[in-house]
């Protein structure tokens, strides 16, 4: 039987408020990694979050009790797409890349999920999410030892690498050993130490900090877009979607709830792409359903939805502290970097068990044709130049694993051969 707190609630009650500053807290560090990671405003990403948490209820009728931030299986694009277009071409084509969430919406609701697993089979969505999680890793190796992802030197190496092994190692061990509301943290506790050991060093300035205004309007970005810019983006939405099933059944499993029936998964998945493609179109980093919260409502036991539309309102209403965006630019590059390095060997982990888990024979010719040029076409610096555009990394690598999974023949094997 169903608990009071699986009833939304609408009233105001002080509890309801202080819980849902409670769930901000616990999805606090991830939220404002990305923006850190990739040279966005933190500000404006506390502001989509909320935002796009509160769009997320009303697409699918205040029924699921999730936050929505900062995704993590774009940080790798978004510092390719900053880096070779910049922030505003970066954004419009993540805002495109949140549309293509409608498209598959609607697919979900016309043709079941079967016809999109058919489409993005674990040998297709697999190496697409290693390449995207490979593909930056030596910047990662350069700001862990106090470089630019360029490899321009910031910090000396030695005393970057005393900072960077802090942060990585204090979030190795909180995430295999944490308990009860450590657990749920380990990156902000790795942020955490690594800044102490920051600080320790002298590698902090505070200057920026004290002439900061406490109430600031965020720095919102206004997009502009370009078709190559679209291309390569539109691939990465891959990973986030099959997170998104993933959390989906995650939070069900939790509260007891069938959420892929009711409200159904055509309007979840729509709602993180409109929440995606909001955020984008001002600046923020895409949106995505945040497991780190389902584990808090796990541990708390507190399923009413409302207390997340709190989340959301406490985030939109911290967006406008001005002294936070720039308190968090105080964090040194090596920080980031002992983060990154365990981030995005994480991602291409997520992409080797999705293949894992599918028990594919990746010996079989077929699919260790898709995982091979998927892979070698994406990490090793091929392009594709069609006039109007140029494909690389994991764009070409996507449009590569989905092309060669329709046109090679099925029936394909090592027995058909003999």
């Amino acid at each position: 039987m169903p608990n009071n707190n699986d009833i939304p609630e609408y009233s105001f009650r002080l509890r309801d408020v202080v819980i849902g500053a409670q769930m901000l807290f616990v999805a606090f560090g991830a939220l404002v990694l990305v923006p850190l990671l990739t040279g966005l405003n933190s500000n404006v990403a506390l502001f989509t979050a909320g935002a796009g948490t509160l769009l997320f209820q009303l697409v699918t009728k205040r029924q699921v009790p999730v936050f929505l931030a900062s995704s993590f299986a774009f940080i790798a694009p978004i510092s390719y797409g900053v880096a070779t277009w910049g922030i505003p071409v970066t954004m419009g084509s993540l805002a495109v890349a949140g549309l293509a969430y409608v498209v598959l919406s609607a697919l979900i609701k016309l043709r079941g999920i079967a016809f999109v697993e058919r489409l993005l089979p674990a040998v297709v969505t697999g190496p697409v999410i290693m390449v995207i999680g490979l593909t930056l890793a030596p910047v990662a190796v350069h700001m862990a030892c106090g470089r630019t992802g360029g490899g321009v030197e910031l910090i000396p190496q030695n005393t970057a690498l005393i900072v960077s092994a802090t942060a990585l190692l204090v979030t190795v061990l909180v995430t295999l050993r944490g308990r009860g509301i450590l657990r749920l943290l380990p990156i902000l506790c790795g942020i955490g130490s690594g800044y102490i050991m920051a600080m320790i060093l002298g590698l902090v300035d505070y200057s920026q900090v004290a002439v900061a205004p406490w109430l600031a309007m965020p720095q919102f970005v206004a997009p502009q877009f370009n078709l190559s810019a679209v291309l390569y983006m539109l691939p990465v939405m891959i990973a986030p979607a099959i997170e998104h099933f993933g959390d989906i059944l995650a939070i069900g499993s939790v509260t007891g709830h069938d959420y892929l029936e009711n409200p159904g998964v055509h309007r979840t998945i729509l709602g993180d792409g409109l929440a995606t493609s909001m955020a984008s179109l001002l600046g923020g980093p895409p949106n995505t359903t945040y497991s780190e919260v389902t584990g808090a409502v796990a541990l708390t036991r507190i399923s009413n939805p409302g207390i997340m539309t709190w989340a959301a309102l406490v985030a939109i209403c911290l967006a406008f502290v001005g002294k936070i965006g720039v308190l968090l630019q105080t964090i040194p590059v090596p920080v980031m970097g002992g983060i990154m390095v365990l981030l995005f060997g994480s991602i291409a982990v997520v992409g080797l068990n999705t293949m894992v888990r599918s028990s594919d024979d990746l010996l079989k010719p077929r699919n260790m044709v898709i995982v091979s040029l998927v892979l070698v076409s994406g990490l090793g610096g091929m392009t594709l130049d069609l006039g109007v555009v140029v494909l690389s990394g994991v764009s070409l690598a996507g449009l590569l694993g989905v092309v060669l999974n329709v046109v090679l023949p099925r029936a394909v094997n090592v027995e058909d051969q003999v």
